[in-house]
Parts: structure tokens; C-alpha cells; sequence
């Protein structure tokens, strides 16, 4: 299984556990509430509300994530399409940071040097 599939994998599991929202409103709501642990935007999310989305989470301190294309991330979750998510569980939020992380060579989500 590619480092990719992993992390379809693991958003598919989260939203199955109850502990993802789609959709800019409840991602926003989730945001300020400081339930959002990570915010994943794909690549091609419209520019106003990619905007939107990480202005506002970084006033939160919520990492996000930009990963996939719409297609792509609404087929992990069961939807035609999905231009954003959250993710609310904090032990799904640092176990897909990491797989990002891997698939960006490592080191790329975390302080410490990739040896």
C-alpha cells in the first residue's frame, strides 16, 4: 500500500469514526469551536474559500494541509466530491500529518532533522 492509499485509508477511517466534517461552514464552525485538529484543502479549491479556510485556521493555530483534488478526497469520504475536511480527533490529526509528512520526504510536518 503507497503512502498515498495510507492516507485515504486513514481519512476514510475517521470519517467512519465520526471524527471528520466537509463542508466550509461546518469546517469554519469546527474551527472556532477548537475542535478541528487538522484542515485538509485540496489542490484544486476555489481560491476565495481556500482563503477562507487558512486564514482561519491559522488564527486557531489548526495545521492545514494541502492534499488531493476534489474527485479524489470526496471518494475517501464517501461523497461525488469534497473540496476541504476536518479532521476532529487529535490521534487521527497527528497520524495523518505524519503520513504527510512521510510523503513529503520526511521531516516536512516535524522539528526534528530526517536523517
Amino acid at each position: 500500500m503507497s503512502g498515498i492509499d495510507r492516507v485515504y485509508g486513514l481519512i476514510g477511517l475517521a470519517k467512519r469514526a465520526g471524527q471528520l466534517v466537509d463542508g466550509q461552514e461546518r469546517i469554519l464552525q469546527a474551527v472556532t469551536a477548537r475542535k478541528a485538529k487538522l484542515v485538509i484543502v485540496t489542490e484544486d479549491a476555489g481560491a476565495n474559500g481556500r482563503k477562507k479556510l487558512q486564514d482561519k485556521a491559522n488564527s486557531y493555530d489548526v495545521p492545514v494541509v494541502t492534499f488531493a483534488d476534489k474527485g479524489s478526497l470526496g471518494r475517501a469520504i464517501g461523497r461525488d466530491e469534497a473540496a476541504a475536511i476536518a479532521v476532529m480527533d487529535p490521534g487521527f490529526a497527528d497520524k495523518l500529518l505524519e503520513r504527510f509528512g512521510e510523503l513529503h520526504g520526511g521531516g516536512a510536518f516535524d522539528e526534528s532533522p530526517s536523517l
